[in-house]
């Protein structure tokens, strides 16, 4: 892995999130893999001083500490990582937690589909293997199933799991298309991140991983994030779906996704309002009312069904990163 980033001359920089790491941030940096070039530390006004016990305890001149004066949260610290990254003029940025659930000898293959040009961002993904499900706290593994799914939809990444999975490397020639402003800097980073990707389209790759569960303790309560974590999927699935299907182009699923609702929500109120006279008013329904009712809502169906079937056809299939390496070379000749 080491010769294989020397020969491709791409730098490699591992930015870790510090708030409330100090117990674990000393192993997790110990384990980095040689062939990484940078570490950043991004002390999030951690009430442990986390930026100096680093400075104070570890010897590695690969690391540099950065801090925040206030709490911005994981997004934040992570956007303060890259943009130094991208600043410093390292390719790809590694992107793993300081409470020691993730295991740095994984970097490798997050990275690899970058180096080769198959995608431009990865993340790992704790839900490929079910052994590895057993040590999941029950409530966690509900939760990110249910997010996994609602993620789908409102990211356009189909056959992506584990939304809210932390590990992840990202090629900075990509994450420079990125608009960071409007990046969410709560713990919403790592979904929003997906629905900004798909904006741009970028390839996403799942990386099959197991994550460990020792005495840490997680700062995401999931009371506190539930309604702000569904409030951001609806306004980004529809975001999306106005940009990807009536802003920047317009096809048949576009006809779909207007019409289909439309012919639902008919057949609904139609239905239920003669139900309504049945039951209250004792006018019976006639069977031409009642196919009034259940025709337009199985054609809406249908139509529904056709245009989400389209649209996970239309992930991102081409990486951006190969295209702007190309433009990059020709620049460069010229």
């Amino acid at each position: 892995m080491r010769d294989a980033v020397k020969d491709k001359k791409t730098s490699i920089v591992v930015v870790i999130p510090c708030y409330q790491v100090k117990s674990h941030i000393k192993d997790v940096l110990e384990a980095i893999p040689n062939f990484v070039d940078a570490i950043i530390c991004v002390d999030d006004a951690c009430p442990e001083k986390s930026g100096d016990f680093i400075e104070a305890n570890i010897q590695d001149n690969r690391i540099t500490v950065l801090r925040h004066f206030d709490n911005r949260g994981v997004g934040g610290a992570m956007i303060t990582g890259f943009d130094a990254a991208l600043k410093a003029g390292h390719d790809i940025a590694v992107k793993i937690d300081g409470d020691g659930q993730m295991d740095p000898s994984l970097i490798s293959g997050f990275i690899d589909p970058l180096l080769t040009g198959e995608a431009d961002y990865t993340k790992g993904n704790r839900f490929w293997d079910s052994r590895s499900l057993v040590a999941m706290p029950k409530v966690r593994l509900f939760g990110n199933a249910i997010l996994g799914f609602i993620n789908k939809f409102s990211s356009g990444y189909w056959r992506i799991m584990d939304p809210t999975n932390g590990f992840l490397a990202i090629h900075l020639s990509v994450f420079q298309l990125l608009d960071t402003s409007k990046i969410a800097s709560s713990y919403f980073f790592e979904s929003d991140m997906l629905f900004r990707l798909n904006l741009i389209r970028a390839v996403v790759l799942d990386i099959p991983m197991e994550a460990k569960y020792g005495d840490e303790i997680s700062n995401l309560k999931i009371s506190r994030v539930i309604l702000p974590f569904l409030g951001g999927h609806v306004r980004n699935s529809v975001k999306r779906l106005v940009y990807s299907y009536f802003l920047r182009d317009f096809s048949l699923a576009s006809l779909e996704f207007i019409i289909g609702p439309m012919l639902i929500c008919y057949g609904a109120i139609f239905g239920v309002w003669h139900w309504y006279l049945s039951a209250f008013q004792g006018q019976q329904a006639t069977p031409g009312q009642v196919m009034l009712a259940a025709l337009p809502m199985i054609v809406g169906l249908q139509l529904v069904l056709s245009a989400l079937n389209f649209d996970i056809t239309n992930e991102p299939k081409t990486p951006l990163n190969k295209r702007l390496k190309r433009r990059s070379d020709i620049d460069r000749d010229n």
